[in-house]
């Protein structure tokens, strides 16, 4: 589909699609602060409607150190997908380190009440190895 989204997952119907994007400008590589956007794409591919309750993320840095990260939907909204639609959302990252991971899971209900699990697909958080 859209080559700008990199990293996929598809589970459930629901594709997820990641594009990370390292901002420099927004990063303190000297204080030891690298800051990362990703654009997520939710997609619903499948035959009934579904509504976005809450994600889970799952952030490792370079030195084995993991942060979960839980909430209600993203970025202040749960969205409510009928088949063939999708939702676009714009987020960011902090690091420690210049280097990292991200993956995790959105929790979505379908009409009839029943839950289920969207996969968010597993990314690196790479920050350039030169940065001025």
């Amino acid at each position: 589909m859209d080559r700008f989204f990199n990293h996929v997952a598809h589970s459930h119907g629901i594709t997820v699609r990641v594009a990370a994007n390292f901002l420099a400008e927004q990063s303190r590589v000297t204080a030891g602060r690298w800051f990362w956007s990703y654009h997520v794409r939710i997609e619903n591919h499948g035959d009934e409607p579904a509504q976005l309750l809450t994600r889970h993320w799952r952030i490792t840095d370079a030195n084995g150190r993991v942060s979960r990260v839980d909430g209600d939907g993203v970025v202040g909204e749960q969205p409510f997908l009928d088949p063939g639609q999708t939702h676009d959302y714009v987020s960011g990252c902090p690091l420690e380190t210049p280097h990292g991971t991200m993956e995790g899971h959105y929790t979505f209900r379908r009409d009839d009440g029943t839950l289920f699990e969207a996969a968010i697909p597993f990314f690196p958080l790479d920050a350039p190895t030169v940065i001025r």
